[in-house]
């Protein structure tokens, strides 16, 4: 007797088409899926999704409980961090939605590390899982005593942003002091404000409101390559995971454009050990740098949501979206179908805009476009639906986008980086 479909909301504010493609995928392998998320975000792009739930700026907090309470799904995946944030107040919040996020999430006893890159770092380092030093910053004495005594290096970072947004490389004190002052600093309703009516993100004036002192944190400086792994787990459980290292990104500390698959039994042993101690279920991103000289995966960050590796079908593995559509009808992994002819991928639509430099990398790779998806794939192709209106061009003529140039990460190891290590 065939099980009835799942129902999966999928929330998301940012207008990344990583939410796009996972629901795409998760209707492949046999799920309902609606979504939460803004007007004209990729997701309104994807042909089958059931229903969408306007995330309005104004009240998104609101908006997000209102598509909760009328989906009524089986499981909600959220797409951004800023989302996670919204569930786990709406869990303090609203007790009878409470059942829904720990089934979606893990329990509420994980939120705490889950939100804070300090509180999960300490939780790895004592699962024996190898990470960077790292200190709080809540003084420029702490700034100073880092550069004094552990390295003149140092990579801070703020809690509560993504996409490589709230982090700073820094090489002496007066620049960590510099960074520091500005990942620290509160941001006013002028900035809000141009969050939700230039950049249309449904969560700027909630963010302005919640407010409160990020924990800012130092971090050593690891010397490598960057990799991530996105997994798949349920109830404590590790299903599944992809893992990868970066061949190209938009600058040192920005979103892939190209990646390589890989299998690191340590990327996959601290996966594990990570998601039995906090009883995760869902998708989660682990950050790694793979480093220089050693080949050892050093655990940096996690991105407590999933990435943009869900969709994709790996020969042998399949795909995570067909791993947690499976697990939550009670059946067996999945058969194999259609899998991609590279381990190297070039992202779709990031690595058109990657640059000649890495023009050899793309040509080499199996280049992720959803052709399945007409309708989206022409909408990722145009620059993102909130900077073609009138008012972010306007506002852009007069204080332009910030130019970021890629970085080729071949140089640093050739091969397969000590995969097996």
């Amino acid at each position: 007797m065939d099980r009835p479909q799942p129902l999966v909301l999928i929330a998301a504010a940012k207008w990344w088409p990583l939410s796009a493609r996972l629901a795409s995928a998760l209707q492949r392998h046999g799920c309902c899926v609606r979504a939460a998320c803004p007007a004209e975000h990729p997701l309104t792009h994807v042909s089958g999704i059931q229903y969408i739930y306007r995330y309005r700026g104004i009240s998104s907090l609101s908006s997000l409980r209102r598509a909760l309470k009328k989906c009524r799904p089986d499981v909600v995946i959220p797409c951004d961090d800023g989302v996670v944030a919204q569930l786990h107040e709406l869990h303090e919040l609203d007790p009878s939605l409470r059942s829904l996020i720990e089934y979606s999430l893990g329990p509420p006893e994980s939120f705490r590390v889950v939100e804070s890159r300090y509180h999960f770092l300490n939780t790895a380092l004592e699962l024996g899982i190898r990470v960077p030093r790292t200190r709080r910053v809540v003084s420029a004495a702490d700034l100073s005593a880092w550069h004094a005594d552990i390295s003149s290096a140092a990579v801070l970072k703020v809690d509560g942003e993504s996409g490589g947004n709230g982090v700073r490389i820094a090489h002496s004190l007066d620049e960590s002091f510099a960074a520091w002052q500005e990942l620290q600093a509160p941001y006013g309703f002028a900035t809000a404000w141009k969050r939700l009516l230039i950049d249309r993100d449904p969560l700027a004036l909630w963010l302005r409101r919640r407010q409160r002192r990020q924990d800012v944190t130092v971090q050593e400086f690891i010397a490598g390559r960057p990799a991530n792994s996105m997994v798949v787990c349920w109830r404590g459980k590790l299903l599944s995971s992809v893992s990868v290292v970066v061949v190209a990104a938009q600058g040192p500390t920005g979103a892939a454009t190209i990646v390589r698959v890989i299998h690191n039994e340590r990327m996959r042993q601290a996966a594990e050990l990570v998601v039995s101690r906090l009883s995760l279920s869902g998708f989660y991103g682990l950050d790694f740098v793979i480093e220089s000289g050693t080949g050892a995966p050093v655990l940096i960050e996690m991105n407590p949501r999933c990435t943009q590796l869900g969709h994709v079908e790996l020969a042998g593995k399949g795909c995570l979206a067909g791993v947690l559509s499976a697990a939550m009808r009670g059946e067996p992994r999945p058969l194999v179908q259609n899998p991609i002819p590279s381990d190297q991928i070039a992202l779709f639509p990031q690595a058109l805009a990657a640059g000649e430099v890495c023009r050899p990398y793309i040509d080499a790779s199996y280049h992720d476009v959803p052709s399945e998806e007409p309708r989206l794939m022409s909408e990722l192709m145009l620059e993102s639906w909130p900077h073609r209106r009138w008012g972010a061009r306007l506002y852009h003529a007069f204080k332009p986008l910030d130019e970021v140039d890629p970085i080729v990460f071949e140089d640093l190891a050739t091969d397969a980086v000590a995969t097996a290590r």
